[in-house]
């Protein structure tokens, strides 16, 4: 079970470090604070992070308007038929070693829009619902995965500072064609699932930053402490994004970062719940940009293959070594 009351995560103002004409100790500040949260939770809490209100309203929305087709609509888009796993996840196609049940969720996946597929397969054309009008489902989708995807930079940058790196020399050599992934999801009402069944059940994050946005008001994500072995509920507060560190990260600082295990509970007060993530990972070929002595040399695309792999229709032989 989980902690009874929301741990309080630190709540970190971005404003200081994204307004213009930042001072040294304005950008000192949130580095600071985003390092210590990184090193006690790896998750943390943001505010004034640039991306509009409006936007992610109008982004659950479009969630509302597509996961609301029928069954059969969505089955259509499946994901397992697209090189890049991007399209529609049905609930019950994710079970991870140790499960009981599969997650209840039900998922959307785009990624980086490219007009044909681009060797292994990473980066290829998105699946867009013909069943939806754009202005319902595409373009709200695709304006907030690039405001999302620039937030996801810009915690880079920060993580990255506060390693003493510097962030345009280190992303210069990772993010040339970053992959750079988001997942739209729906959690069914608690009375439509199993007992014992998780949303998503423990998991932590493969590689690099995630940008989460939680529907307001509707809880249920909890991390791990590893300080006190207990689940700890994390808030869902309008415009406050959760931000946590992937496995990759927690690598590539030598363990300063931590990649925190997490889970989401089904809740009965909820109904259904929405969500959001951004996945910021680097280019596929890329290794360790901060260690070139870093005795792993798995490139991030070998790390997401491995994680992933039944569920990418790539040349195979190319992550012979994931």
């Amino acid at each position: 079970m989980g902690s009874t009351s929301p741990v309080n995560f630190p709540l970190i103002d971005l404003g200081p470090y994204l307004k213009k004409g930042a001072t040294p100790e304005d950008i000192a500040g949130v580095v600071a604070e985003v390092r210590a949260a990184c090193q006690q939770f790896g998750f943390f809490q943001v505010k004034n992070h640039g991306v509009p209100l409006d936007s992610q309203y109008a982004l659950l929305d479009a969630l509302r308007n597509f996961f609301g087709l029928p069954a059969e609509e969505k089955a259509k888009l499946s994901f397992l038929e697209n090189p890049g796993r991007r399209g529609y996840e049905s609930s019950g196609m994710t079970v991870r070693v140790g499960d009981k049940l599969p997650d209840a969720k039900e998922a959307y996946y785009i990624g980086r829009e490219e007009p044909v597929v681009v060797p292994p397969g990473f980066h290829c054309p998105n699946v867009w619902p013909s069943q939806l009008p754009s202005d319902k489902f595409r373009d709200p989708v695709w304006k907030y995965y690039e405001e999302t995807g620039h937030l996801g930079r810009t915690i880079w940058e920060i993580l990255l500072l506060g390693l003493n790196q510097d962030p345009k020399q280190i992303m210069d050599k990772f993010t040339s064609r970053p992959i750079v992934q988001m997942k739209m999801i729906r959690y069914p009402p608690f009375s439509t699932t199993s007992p014992g069944q998780f949303g998503v059940g423990p998991h932590t994050d493969f590689g690099g930053v995630t940008v989460l946005l939680q529907q307001p008001g509707k809880g249920g994500l909890e991390v791990f402490y590893e300080e006190t072995q207990e689940w700890l509920a994390v808030p869902s507060i309008e415009d406050i994004y959760i931000i946590n560190c992937g496995d990759m990260i927690q690598s590539w600082s030598g363990g300063v970062y931590r990649s925190a295990k997490h889970r989401v509970i089904n809740l009965p007060e909820n109904g259904d719940r929405l969500s959001c993530a951004t996945f910021w990972h680097g280019d596929v070929d890329a290794t360790n940009p901060m260690n070139p002595d870093d005795p792993d040399k798995s490139t991030i695309g070998q790390l997401l293959y491995k994680r992933f792999g039944s569920q990418f229709s790539l040349r195979k032989e190319v992550f012979a070594k994931a």
